[in-house]
């Protein structure tokens, strides 16, 4: 699938070699308009005209996990506003183990049964997450619209990180029953989630420019809107 056509900020200079397939995605030591938290949160901001958070995975010079959600939908939750957990985000992710680039919408459920001292974690009844469990039903828009999705190339993971519950495989998508059913046997004491993602292997980013890569993943994040105005309390358009 091609992505285009998505404007960028003026003087982006994102290059290939800051999504490293070894280290994660390089965001320390650069320059603003290098800096891909920076360019993407702008962008996103200049389109939606409303402020994004920005959340990451990753500590110094490179960062495995970025995540940018919108602000009004965090401050909607009425137990949750102090938190990013509950919310639906965009989310970009250099996996070293699969050599994959990842771009596109996740959603989180959290704990079920939280480790002690970590209570925050746990899944509130104000999260995105219920509200995505929920509206999986057959025919319903958001079983169409994933299933779209996987026709046009996007990949799912749906269960707890140390134990994949459904195959991230580009183009699959089990239908709404199967996907609820999997994420509500994921497992209670791990943290569990749901990406929808368009991957990308180590040769097809070095084969793009940096401002191919950057259009790319904005027309991605336009690609995933429907799944998260359909997931949040705040569509990203009023």
């Amino acid at each position: 699938m091609s992505f285009s056509n998505s404007p960028l900020p003026p003087g982006v200079d994102f290059r290939p070699e800051y999504l490293d397939f070894r280290r994660g995605i390089h965001v320390g030591n650069l320059e603003d308009n290098q800096r891909i938290t920076r360019i993407l949160k702008l962008a996103l901001e200049t389109r939606y005209r409303r402020p994004f958070v920005t959340e990451r995975y990753g500590r110094g010079v490179y960062w495995r996990w970025i995540g940018f959600l919108l602000k009004a939908n965090r401050e909607a939750k009425p137990r949750s506003n102090a938190c990013s957990f509950g919310c639906s985000k965009f989310f970009i992710s250099v996996e070293p183990e699969d050599k994959l680039f990842k771009c596109g919408l996740q959603v989180e459920r959290g704990y079920l049964k939280a480790p002690r001292g970590y209570s925050e974690w746990k899944l509130q009844d104000d999260w995105d997450w219920n509200r995505l469990v929920a509206r999986l039903k057959p025919a319903s828009p958001l079983d169409c619209e994933l299933s779209r999705l996987a026709g046009e190339g996007f990949a799912m993971f749906a269960g707890s990180w140390s134990g994949v519950s459904l195959p991230p495989t580009p183009g699959q998508y089990p239908g709404a029953r199967k996907l609820k059913r999997l994420l509500e046997a994921a497992d209670p004491n791990e943290w569990a989630g749901f990406q929808l993602y368009y991957p990308m292997t180590e040769d097809e980013v070095r084969r793009s420019s940096g401002a191919d890569l950057v259009e790319s993943m904005l027309a991605i994040f336009e690609e995933v809107s429907r799944v998260h105005d359909l997931t949040s309390d705040v569509p990203l358009w009023l």
